[in-house]
């Protein structure tokens, strides 16, 4: 099966980690806006700050860019809490709110187990649309109920929030494709995944007869842009030390050797990020973080969008301070981007 190709335009946005005073996030979203940065997400990891609290912020400094977790995971949040506060986000920005949903990581250090994390997820999802469209005939599922009757008690910005799933897996990416308007790829700037997470949505796809392609792909990963190209590089391998171990061994196209992830991870459990990441080759680095200068961070960043990515993610920390690496990215990185390269790939499903 096969689509006529599209013209498309890249997005590309930021993803912010709520690690930040009240009255930082404003000015940075301001800056993101005016540099002409089209989505603005904050991360939900764990013991930082609820991501609620930055976005309404920069809903109030911004105009038009999207704004959005990624993601909150239904584990640790029921889902009508989840859509309550995607309605209120979507009404504090006018209508540019997107839901992100994922199973989440690392929540067995607060003694949250995941079981059938693909049931939770798309019941979670089902019951985040429910509730955002008004509807009121009640839900039974495996994970949740809802009793016929239940809907909000305020008026809402939109029916229908755009949802963006976090995954990577075969059956997540399948789910995806099934129900989701966009997903993302978590910890990743290796444009050889974007063909395989084609192929996987296109499963989904094409189970809900949707049309193949038509699943918005995003890829976000450690981001530090600078003049000083090997500080920024430097600084890129100790924030990614840690996610290696978990995003790692989830791409198929990469052979990380078990006894380099083993004293990655040791140095990571000693809290010696520099240590870690002096482990990182090259090569590695360039998979799972944008770094160097302006210059060097526009070319992994252009082969993602030649790879067919509908949107690119410059995670935290930007740079060297935040601040200037979201005015390095505005400023140089941007300008350098041809964000209407090449039609989306055709894809093919294979029956």
């Amino acid at each position: 099966m096969s689509t006529t190709p599209a013209p498309r335009r890249v997005e590309i946005g930021l993803g912010i980690q709520s690690d930040k005073a009240a009255g930082e996030y404003a000015p940075l979203a301001r800056a993101a806006e005016d540099h002409g940065i089209d989505v603005l997400t904050v991360f939900a990891d764990l013991m930082f700050q609820p991501p609620l609290f930055p976005l309404l912020e920069m809903a109030a400094a911004t105009e038009h860019v999207r704004l959005g977790v990624a993601c909150w995971n239904p584990y640790s949040m029921h889902p009508y809490e989840i859509a309550g506060q995607v309605a209120a986000l979507d009404l504090a920005s006018g209508g540019r709110a997107y839901c992100g949903l994922a199973r989440g990581t690392w929540l067995g250090d607060v003694g949250v187990d995941q079981p059938r994390p693909l049931t939770r997820l798309r019941e979670a999802a089902h019951y985040v649309r429910t509730l955002l469209a008004g509807e009121s005939s009640g839900f039974e599922g495996r994970e949740y109920r809802m009793a016929p009757g239940t809907a909000f008690r305020f008026a809402l910005q939109r029916a229908r929030v755009p949802l963006l799933i976090g995954t990577w897996g075969p059956k997540g990416l399948a789910l995806a494709g099934e129900i989701a308007d966009e997903v993302k790829l978590g910890g990743s700037a290796n444009p050889d995944v974007v063909a395989v997470a084609r192929q996987r949505l296109a499963v989904g796809e094409a189970a809900a007869g949707r049309t193949p392609g038509s699943t918005r792909v995003c890829l976000g990963a450690v981001t530090v842009v600078a003049e000083d190209g090997e500080a920024a590089r430097a600084r890129a391998r100790a924030e990614v030390a840690m996610y290696l171990a978990v995003v790692g061994k989830l791409d198929p196209t990469v052979a990380i050797p078990e006894d380099l992830l083993t004293r990655i991870r040791r140095h990571v459990a000693e809290d010696d990020h520099a240590a870690a990441g002096r482990l990182v080759p090259d090569d590695l680095l360039d998979r799972f973080a944008f770094s160097g200068t302006p210059e060097q961070v526009a070319a992994q960043a252009q082969l993602l969008i030649d790879a067919g990515a509908d949107r690119v993610e410059f995670g935290t920390p930007q740079g060297l301070r935040t601040d200037e690496g979201v005015e390095l990215i505005g400023s140089r990185v941007l300008p350098l981007l041809n964000r209407t390269p090449v039609a989306t790939p055709l894809v093919q499903v294979v029956p």
